[in-house]
């Protein structure tokens, strides 16, 4: 039978996490953030394209454009750091691309969110169903649009009626996906800069500080306009 592990071991192991950890946490912050796409058409297309839903900075310096899915794990762990980082920034805009890819209630979702755009209640309506641990059946959703300000019959009606609009639109994040390579969710377009997977408060800080980096040794290249 083996015996308990004693609290001087205890602490030794627990030394030994906490080293590694600090490790790993050195390495990134000496990674390179992402991947310089600036001279890429699509980047560039996604950065100024206006018609998609968006928060943040009215005058920005920078633009984010962030693909996510509702039912993606990493994409709720990575979205209250991001919406700190843009929040203590002050300057910076975030262009949302419905990317969903975790199946038909991930679909039902991102078309509900687009459709609830025409009440001008996306950015509330993401924050909320990124926030939310339920089965994202119809319920849940019109809870959501209700608690984000918005009508759930008029997102039915509006479902309908601009079915054909929203379709495109999924397919155009689609094909802006598949032509960029991005592997999955959570992916960012920050200026210039292509990073994919789900980043802490401090790592979207530090790839702001990148990005803006990037378009000043590249005056024009890309950024926000």
């Amino acid at each position: 039978m083996n015996k308990p592990l004693g609290v001087k071991r205890l602490l030794q192991l627990l030394g030994v996490v906490l080293l590694g950890w600090a490790v790993g946490q050195l390495f990134q912050s000496a990674r390179p953030v992402g991947r310089d796409v600036g001279d890429n058409p699509v980047a560039r297309s996604l950065l100024r394209d206006r018609q998609v839903p968006s928060s943040g900075a009215a005058d920005p310096t920078l633009a984010l454009v962030v693909f996510t899915d509702y039912q993606c794990p990493a994409c709720r762990l990575a979205a209250p750091a991001m919406d700190a980082a843009v929040a203590s920034d002050g300057q910076v805009r975030i262009l949302y691309r419905d990317w969903p890819i975790f199946g038909a209630a991930s679909e039902r979702a991102a078309r509900i969110a687009l459709a609830a755009d025409r009440q001008g209640i996306y950015p509330p309506l993401h924050r909320l169903l990124m926030a939310e641990r339920r089965r994202l059946d119809d319920r849940v959703l019109a809870e959501a649009v209700g608690a984000a300000g918005g009508d759930w019959h008029r997102v039915l009606a509006d479902l309908r009626r601009y079915d054909a609009a929203i379709t495109a639109q999924l397919d155009r994040t689609r094909d802006a996906a598949r032509r960029l390579g991005l592997a999955g969710t959570p992916s960012y377009l920050i200026g210039p800069l292509l990073v994919e997977g789900a980043m802490d408060e401090a790592g979207f800080r530090r790839a702001f500080a990148a990005a803006r980096d990037a378009i000043a040794s590249a005056p024009g290249s890309t950024g926000t306009r």
